[in-house]
């Protein structure tokens, strides 16, 4: 949620004398969302392990799905695919609401995000599902440090977004 407001004490006086308004990125707490989420992540990731041997990258899959080796590649590929893009839709169904999305960033911010954390997955060998939820789970070493690597970079990331250039 982005909420505008001057803030109040000393932040108050240093944003005017930068003479803008000032702009706090607020994260909402969802535990409901969060468990029920990392559960069917989780569930996901098991499953696919179970019947396929696979393990869950997201980045892997939709790599895999874009040049297949196999149509039978494809096909789980695509299977699990649609199941991310339709989750909103199950939602709806369930509570009758679109579930709301704020996103509290510029479309150039998002691409250049986005340009980096693909470059991040290239170089890192996988994704946030693939070694902070499998790899993690199996204690691969590789995968470990890939987690706090990119942890780290996180809590930097929102550091900066928020408190230098956010405001």
């Amino acid at each position: 949620m982005i909420r505008h407001s001057w803030e109040n004490g000393n932040e108050q006086s240093h944003n005017r004398r930068r003479g803008a308004l000032c702009k706090m990125i607020e994260t909402q707490f969802t535990p409901y969302a969060a468990v029920i989420g990392g559960t069917l992540i989780g569930l996901a990731s098991v499953l696919l392990m179970a019947m396929n041997g696979r393990i869950f990258g997201a980045t892997g899959i939709l790599a895999g799905f874009l040049s297949p080796a196999s149509s039978s590649e494809w096909t789980w590929r695509a299977f699990l695919l649609a199941g991310m893009v339709t989750g909103p839709v199950a939602l709806m169904a369930l509570t009758g609401d679109w579930p709301v999305i704020q996103v509290p960033m510029s479309t150039l911010q998002m691409i250049v995000g986005g340009v980096i954390v693909g470059v991040g997955v290239t170089y890192g060998s996988g994704c946030t599902s693939g070694h902070g939820v499998c790899g993690m789970a199996r204690l691969s070493p590789r995968s470990i440090a890939a987690t706090m690597t990119f942890m780290l970079f996180t809590f930097i990331t929102v550091y900066v977004m928020r408190h230098v250039i956010g405001g």
